[in-house]
């Protein structure tokens, strides 16, 4: 029974953290602390409870990623940078291919140094970072050039993909790096939220399709009921969480997420030291 109970929690967590600025790796690495569930099992569990929220983007964003699998307008967006000209269409998988190279290359090649980096110290000072960056942001005063996530371009899908580095530090938020990135780059909130939510699909897929292998080896058939929960709680949970946070965001500024990240990371760190 216990096991479900851990399950239903880290499930609301994930959900209610992994698509806003808030960093969902660090409060999960906290709330298994507290819970008592940490290990290989832990850390195999977030990966399915990860899927679960993944799945709420791509039903939220379906005709986005049914667009992606038309041929036509990624021949015309190659087209167009060959030639220099802006081609018509939405959000073609270049943009999306752009933004995730950096952090690709990167984590592919920090892999094993990342892991040895998760732990709560770490990522108190992930979140106490990532919330001056989201202040940061919101005080310059940045002109912005895009109103539509269609509208992104190639150069600033890459640079918000070089933002998305920071987010392999532990705690730092990939969504929190990616919306401020793309922000400071010309993309109004909304627009830049939701860029970072589709390019948190292939990244989040590609980032669990290596570690697959650790999920089948730690879990057993017993297991199944514990993973479904954590599933689907974190897909449930996800889908509100997104649809909420793009009708605030409408009307807040990022600062209450800085000033939330700035609250737990100090309290963590002054528990931890």
């Amino acid at each position: 029974m216990y096991d479900l109970i851990v399950a239903l929690i880290m499930g609301i967590v994930e959900g209610l953290t992994e698509f806003i600025p808030v960093s969902s790796t660090g409060h999960l690495i906290f709330t298994g602390h507290f819970l008592g569930f940490t290990g290989p099992k832990a850390s195999a569990f977030e990966i399915i409870i990860q899927l679960g929220a993944i799945l709420a983007v791509v039903w939220l964003y379906k005709d986005k990623f049914l667009y992606f699998l038309r041929i036509q307008p990624l021949v015309d967006r190659a087209k167009g940078l060959i030639t220099g000209k802006k081609t018509p269409g939405g959000l073609t998988l270049v943009e999306i291919a752009a933004g995730m190279i950096p952090a690709v290359i990167l984590g592919f090649l920090l892999r094993d140094l990342i892991k040895t980096g998760f732990n709560p110290l770490t990522v108190a000072i992930g979140l106490i970072a990532g919330g001056i960056l989201l202040i940061v942001v919101e005080k310059v005063h940045i002109r912005t050039t895009v109103t539509s996530v269609d509208d992104v371009s190639v150069k600033q899908a890459f640079l918000i993909g070089v933002m998305q580095c920071l987010a392999l530090w532990p705690g730092f938020s990939r969504s929190g790096a990616t919306i401020s990135g793309g922000v400071f780059f010309g993309l109004d909130r909304k627009s830049a939220a939701e860029f970072s939510f589709i390019l948190a699909v292939p990244i989040m897929v590609a980032a669990t399709t290596l570690e697959m292998k650790e999920v089948l080896i730690t879990f057993e058939a017993r297991d199944i009921l514990q993973l479904a929960v954590g599933f689907i709680v974190s897909f449930i949970v996800a889908y509100f969480s997104i649809v909420y946070f793009m009708k605030l965001i409408s009307k807040v500024s990022f600062i209450p997420f800085a000033i939330y990240r700035l609250i737990i990371g100090t309290a963590a760190l002054v528990i931890l030291l």
